[in-house]
């Protein structure tokens, strides 16, 4: 099944009540999107529809970027993990001089293909073109060229936590401004983070354990 389809089929244009600038396509229910892909997982070895759902940590950057345009204005960003592709839209809204979606599911990538088409009235003129789209692993690399990260929900698990908080530390260290948000996930770090502002945001009741989930927006400081 062709990816495109599969989304379109799959999801439903959603509005986001903490970033109400997009709309984006989203699973509406969880349990079917999933099924579908556990579905599809068996002939074709996709990985979990993390791309469908409006993760709070994202919202969370993508508010703040918004609110805070100079992060991102006349630079260079990545937004790592991108999913749907929420903050990418943010960074390119807020006047970021170019932007990368990195996310290793080729699902994720199409996902932010059909929501910059969607979002396209609602840009500045001219953002649509600065937004690229790779399915890279870029977890260890040095990202020449690269001003800002940044990064929504990525410490779900223990081995990604650590692998890609090294990594951001590491960024960091070399001068680039990282961002991340996070709702107070399991395997977050306790050090090495500066907290930039708090939301409380709407969430679906099938992801997570509230209604709404107090997340913070972080910079990582270099180790």
């Amino acid at each position: 099944m062709a990816r495109r389809t599969f989304i379109l089929g799959q999801t439903a244009v959603t509005d986001l009540p903490l970033v109400p600038e997009f709309r984006l396509h989203l699973a509406t229910h969880v349990t079917p999107l999933w099924q579908a892909t556990e579905d599809s997982l068996h002939r074709t070895g996709l990985p979990p529809p993390y791309w469908a759902f409006p993760w709070v940590g994202g919202q969370a950057v993508a508010r703040h970027v918004l609110d805070h345009p100079e992060l991102v204005a006349g630079r260079r960003v990545l937004d790592f993990a991108a999913g749907c592709g929420l903050i990418t839209l943010a960074a390119a809204r807020a006047g970021a001089r170019a932007v990368t979606a990195v996310d290793i599911d080729p699902f994720a990538l199409t996902a932010i293909g059909l929501n910059t088409t969607l979002n396209r009235d609602s840009m500045p003129a001219g953002a649509e073109a600065i937004i690229t789209v790779s399915g890279e692993d870029v977890v260890g690399r040095t990202l020449a060229g690269v001003e800002v990260v940044l990064a929504g929900d990525v410490c779900y698990e223990r081995p990604m936590a650590e692998s890609v908080m090294r990594w951001l530390r590491t960024l960091a260290g070399a001068g680039l401004t990282v961002i991340i948000g996070d709702p107070g996930r399991s395997y977050l770090p306790r050090t090495g983070l500066t907290a930039l502002a708090r939301h409380l945001v709407p969430t679906l009741a099938d992801i997570e354990d509230a209604e709404f989930k107090a997340t913070t927006v972080w910079r990582v400081e270099a180790a």
